[in-house]
């Protein structure tokens, strides 16, 4: 008993230098080299193969498996793609060798994030899928280990990404999500910004002009106008400018947003989900990172895709005219209210047959009503979010009623307009600016351009009236084969319809997704899926269950259609976990 350690025994010296090496109790490795005894984990800490069958020559040990080398005095790998190998002292007493069980180089919190830091920079998802594990039972947030992630995506690279959003998406979700399921989202977000940001330079941020006394207003028209003629250069230094003036948040969001809507539905709606994405990861990133994070998003201005500019915007039905008379007529009662000196319009009631007329012209072939209507309710004082939300809603639909007859690569399209349309959902809830309220009429027209990817349409699944199944790993089995989108879709159905509760089915269907090396559309949809079904639950009328329900099946459906996949990702960060516990993965027969 040695400071207050219990030392296991690995016998005696003279056997030991015979032997050469042995493996003892706690899954030590002990080795006998250069007169001297040294010890170290047994298994690799790359993928867990048992280090006492490598070779040790020089000082080095090397796996056989992948052929990593460690240094045998103090368990460093001179391959970064390895990670280090837990190493332990050891003593000789009275010619009996001891080896402390608990490791020299023992990691805690501030390790396990520099480690992270390391894995990021050199894009390795062992070294991530460990640092997350190890935080995780840290009892670190998963707030505080996303920050670092966009800490080093913000730095390095471009600007905002797709491995950023996907992060930020799935650091919004962790709540939904059973501990396997936190470590799993993280380390996919993680592991997809560091391969976003690999062989990346740092982006250096440009500085705020001399004098920062500019009014609000002004920005924000220097900012459009910058982004009008694509000078982000120029936008970036209008937006530094505005940070460094002290602007709140909510402002520059809106600022920034403006100028995104000034042209319809960027580049497919990726340009307004993107935005969306980095002011929630400000929600709970560290202040000092706030103009980084704004400003990467500006390189997205450069050079998107105006869809006001496409044939089908303008042909056979042109569907910008209609979209700018409406914004125009919103904008002209505005300016007679104010005017007049009146209030606006109070927030019209919107009861379940409104709801269901909208949302039946939304879904309808006939733009310039779902266009007419979307005005008048604006115009009576509804709530511009109460509108984005329908819209969503309708962009679910699509879901549901995509029939896998369609060219897979359209599974995509609609799925743009879905995490486009709960993106402005999303941005509404949070402004009162009038300008952003373009972006309803922009993600109906969408809804509308899908039309022809529900023609036929999919049926949807009707409750077989059975109680709900109560084994979650049925829906996880039909998702280990190929095109499983109508049974999995009706399993959902009849676990709905049979009284199943919903958390637990919202972490089912996090594992569904979590367990592939699922591209990035994939991730996108779960969670706007997630975020959208938590926001009909605020209401118990009838038409606000059945949109939970289409949430849902739009989830699984999507799902189903991809997968299953190779499932690289999730079985190293399955392996980080089991190294972590002290597990062995490999065991001799």
């Amino acid at each position: 008993m040695t400071n207050g350690l219990n030392w296991i025994s690995a016998g005696k010296l003279e056997a030991l230098q015979q032997e050469g090496a042995k493996v003892i109790r706690g899954g030590i490795a002990v080795f006998y080299h250069e007169g001297q005894v040294r010890a170290v984990d047994n298994r690799c800490p790359h993928l867990g193969f048992p280090l006492h069958m490598g070779s040790l020559c020089d000082g080095i040990l090397t796996c056989h498996w992948h052929h990593a080398r460690f240094d045998i005095c103090s368990g460093g790998t001179l391959d970064p793609w390895a990670d280090d190998v837990p190493s332990h002292a050891v003593r000789i007493d009275d010619g009996e060798v001891r080896v402390n069980p608990v490791s020299a180089s023992a990691k805690d919190a501030n390790n396990y994030m520099q480690k992270l830091q390391e894995g990021l920079e050199q894009n390795i998802g062992i070294v991530i899928a460990k640092a997350v594990v190890g935080l995780i039972e840290a009892g670190v947030s998963e707030q505080r280990i996303a920050r670092i992630g966009i800490a080093f995506g913000t730095t390095q690279g471009t600007g905002w990404n797709a491995g950023l959003t996907i992060l930020t998406a799935m650091t919004r979700i962790v709540g939904k999500l059973d501990k396997t399921g936190k470590i799993l989202a993280l380390y996919q977000g993680l592991v997809h910004v560091a391969r976003a940001s690999a062989g990346r330079g740092t982006r250096h941020l440009l500085s705020a002009l001399p004098s920062a006394d500019v009014p609000a207003e002004r920005l924000t028209e220097w900012y459009r106008t910058c982004i009008e003629v694509r000078d982000t250069q120029g936008a970036e230094k209008v937006l530094s400018t505005a940070v460094s003036a002290g602007i709140d948040a909510k402002r520059l969001a809106d600022m920034m947003l403006i100028a995104a809507t000034d042209h319809f539905y960027l580049d497919g709606g990726h340009a307004f989900d993107f935005h969306n994405k980095a002011f929630e990861a400000l929600e709970w990133a560290e202040a000092s990172q706030r103009e980084r994070i704004l400003s990467s998003l500006v390189p997205l201005m450069a050079r998107p895709t105006r869809s006001e500019e496409l044939h089908q915007w303008q042909a056979p039905l042109n569907l910008v005219e209609p979209i700018l008379n409406a914004v125009k007529d919103i904008a002209r009662q505005a300016e007679q209210t104010k005017l007049d000196g009146r209030p606006a319009p109070a927030n019209a009631a919107f009861s379940a047959e409104a709801k269901t007329r909208l949302l039946q012209l939304l879904l309808g072939d006939a733009p310039e009503q779902t266009i007419a209507a979307l005005r008048d309710q604006l115009l009576a004082g509804t709530a511009p979010a109460q509108l984005a939300q329908l819209v969503a809603l309708a962009a679910a639909e699509r879901i549901v009623r995509f029939h896998t007859q369609n060219d897979f690569g359209d599974w995509v399209a609609v799925l743009h307009t879905f995490t486009y349309a709960h993106a402005v959902h999303e941005r509404l809830r949070q402004s009162d600016e009038p300008l952003l309220r373009r972006a309803i009429f922009h993600g109906a027209a969408s809804v509308y351009l899908d039309r022809f990817l529900n023609v036929p349409a999919a049926a949807r699944p009707k409750p077989s009236g059975a109680a709900a199944p109560a084994d979650h790993q049925e829906l996880l089995d039909l998702l280990d084969r190929r095109q499983q989108v109508g049974p999995a879709a009706q399993w959902v159905a009849d676990y709905l319809h049979g009284g199943g509760e919903p958390n637990p089915l919202l972490n089912t269907l996090g594992h569904a997704l979590l367990r592939e090396d699922a591209e990035f559309h994939t991730f996108q949809l779960y969670e706007a899926a997630v975020a959208e079904y938590d926001h009909w639950r605020a209401a118990d009328e009838p038409f606000a269950e059945k949109a939970r329900e289409t949430m849902l099946l739009a989830c699984t459906r999507y799902l189903a259609a991809h997968a299953p996949t190779a499932r690289e990702l999730p079985q190293t960060a399955k392996i980080a976990w089991r190294l972590h516990k002290g597990e062995r993965l490999f065991e001799e027969e």
